[in-house]
């Protein structure tokens, strides 16, 4: 469960009092789960999967393993991040999805159908939910779509610098933190992570960023 300074912060609750969320859980029959470091969270095919998940605290990623057994990281989740079937976008039949822990973190479960169908009491705070969580579901599209740009680039340098361009457009400054490890970096890209590592030096190299782990900046 949220504390109630966590619950300010959480966009799926935005505008619902701690009470309203409290009385929210114990209606939706709500299951909150901890998870480790590289555990799986989610698993897509799974036909006893229905339920939706947000990530309360810590960092998940969902991976797309095809059938070469080749991973590609489609999205990473922190806090507030909602993940479910019937929130995925289809892909081949072949390929399996999965939602993987990064970080160790704690995850609220809520049957899909408790979310979406009419609220016989016509809850002010269960409408509330609804449309935060059709906000949410805009911004995922929006990610997806940034995404999608990120992979279009042609060459590892590309996907680096357009991908260094949207987070630092996102924080507005230069100077930014990368939300996960090199490694899901790689992923992120779809890229050799030794490749990878060697692109990051040639463009430190060159004057084009300055690195340091995580921590990275644009130079002019």
């Amino acid at each position: 469960m949220l504390t109630a300074q966590e619950l300010k912060s959480s966009p799926l609750f935005h505008d619902i009092s701690y009470e309203e969320y409290r009385r929210m859980l114990t209606c939706f029959q709500a299951a909150q789960r901890s998870y480790v470091p590289e555990e799986q969270v989610y698993d897509f095919t799974s036909s006893r999967t229905d339920a939706v998940g947000i990530v309360e605290r810590g960092q998940v990623s969902l991976i797309r393993i095809d059938e070469a057994g080749v991973a590609t990281v489609l999205e990473d989740m922190g806090p507030g991040g909602v993940f479910g079937r019937h929130l995925a976008f289809a892909g081949f039949a072949a390929d399996s999805l999965e939602v993987v822990a990064r970080t160790a973190c704690d995850i609220l479960f809520i049957d899909n159908s408790c979310i979406f169908k009419r609220c016989e009491n016509a809850c002010t705070h269960h409408s509330t939910l609804v449309y935060n969580m059709m906000n949410l579901l805009s911004n995922k599209t929006r990610s997806l779509s940034e995404r999608v740009d990120v992979l279009s680039r042609r060459s590892i340098r590309e996907k680096l610098l357009c991908y260094f361009g949207l987070l630092a457009g996102q924080r507005q400054r230069q100077s930014f933190q990368l939300p996960f490890s090199l490694s899901a970096l790689a992923d992120y890209i779809s890229a050799d992570r030794s490749a990878m590592m060697r692109e990051l030096k040639n463009l430190a190299d060159e004057g084009i960023i300055e690195r340091d782990g995580k921590k990275l900046r644009i130079l002019d």
